[in-house]
């Protein structure tokens, strides 16, 4: 008798595999992130810690925490944040306002935006954005229904995304405010939210955005010299110049890695918000090229993944995750390039930095989970 040659079910293929297209992306792009971070790091951190390889060691062990964080959310089912989601959201408002808890808040140029425990330190407002995708995708799956009404698809979420600008207003951090205010009014949109009930809060949602930025002195600084950096090169344009001066010196090509210049003390936080800078003048517009399209090869399958999820759920999850890191990459990126106002937000898997490291390792594991669901019912 011939024997058969014996191989696992589909359905087990498919529960244990790897988005590998996605993944591999963002490995790679986590690796440039581990150069590039050791190439903008390495003169302040020798300045700072005596060894040039301090941040690269951190970022490297961020990565592997991030890898880690990865790998369980891929296996974790997604629907199961749905029965946390409340919890999820109150927690980071708890953790939003114990940033200005003495002891607890750490201070850095002006902003309290970090929690400082000792053997942790990470930024409330990364936890934040994730809390309220979840809470936004479990919402509007459960209003379905009625989400045409005006009480029902709009007040809920909008009592919930002021109560997260009130506590982003104390911090102060404007960048992550409009990625909120943004991706909710996408999310409602794709939610079915009828288009006239959003257009009723925009008016009043600009004004008070307007109000915000010209509360304080510094904010109008801001947006004078996005006007017209150059007048103000040597003080309030310092940051928007100098990056351009990266861009502008890398050409096509760029200087060659680990030979930019302007990392060497001129651009401000060249291993965090600058990083994009940094890679504008070592490896030019090719380099920078390459980056923006890996960044839209996970953009376009974060799309894929919630356009083929088997519930309302997961669509809305997938869509959430999507767009946030879309609107993270795209103002880092305009700051970088002077595009619009300087903002304190880290460009994903480059940047230096724990907290969007890890949480982003994780959206990109729940994204996986999510994709495997449809495979896994697609070979039942």
């Amino acid at each position: 008798m011939k024997l058969q040659h014996l191989s696992p079910p589909k359905d087990v293929v498919e529960i244990h595999s790897y988005d590998v297209k996605l993944l591999l992306v963002v490995l790679f792009l986590v690796g440039i992130g581990m150069v590039m971070v050791y190439s903008a790091s390495g003169p302040l951190a020798m300045q700072q810690y005596h060894s040039d390889y301090y941040f690269l060691k951190r970022q490297g062990t961020f990565a592997l925490l991030g890898i880690l964080a990865l790998v369980v959310c891929r296996y974790l089912p997604y629907r199961i944040y749905r029965a946390f989601s409340y919890p999820f959201l109150i927690l980071s408002m708890a953790l939003l306002v114990a940033v200005h808890i003495p002891g607890l808040g750490n201070e850095a140029g002006g902003a309290k935006r970090w929690l400082d425990l000792g053997f942790l330190k990470f930024q409330p407002s990364e936890v934040a954005r994730l809390a309220f995708i979840v809470y936004l995708a479990y919402s509007l799956e459960k209003k379905q229904k009625l989400i045409d009404q005006f009480a029902i698809g709009i007040v809920p979420h909008l009592v919930v995304l002021v109560i997260f600008s009130a506590l982003l207003f104390t911090q102060p951090d404007f960048g992550s405010l409009v990625i909120f205010w943004v991706l909710s009014l996408i999310m409602m949109f794709i939610g079915g939210v009828k288009t006239i009930h959003l257009a009723s809060i925009l008016l009043p949602a600009v004004i008070a955005g307007w109000w915000f930025m010209t509360f304080e002195e510094y904010r109008i600084d801001r947006i004078i010299m996005f006007l017209n950096p150059w007048k103000y090169a040597t003080t309030l344009g310092y940051q928007t110049i100098h990056s351009l001066m990266a861009f502008g010196t890398g050409g096509i090509f760029g200087v060659g890695l680990g030979k930019g210049y302007q990392k060497l003390f001129y651009l401000p936080e060249p291993h965090t918000d600058f990083i994009f800078s940094v890679i504008g003048e070592e490896l030019g517009m090719i380099g920078a090229l390459i980056i923006i399209f890996l960044y839209a090869a996970i953009l376009y399958r974060g799309l894929i993944i919630a356009r083929n999820a088997t519930d309302i759920f997961g669509c809305f999850f997938a869509m959430g995750i999507t767009v946030a890191m879309g609107l993270q990459i795209c103002i880092n990126m305009g700051v970088a390039l002077g595009m619009v106002p300087t903002k304190g937000l880290t460009l994903p898997f480059i940047s230096y930095g724990g907290t969007s490291l890890l949480l982003n390792m994780a959206a990109i594991g729940i994204l996986m989970n999510i994709a495997a669901d449809k495979n896994k019912r697609s070979q039942e």
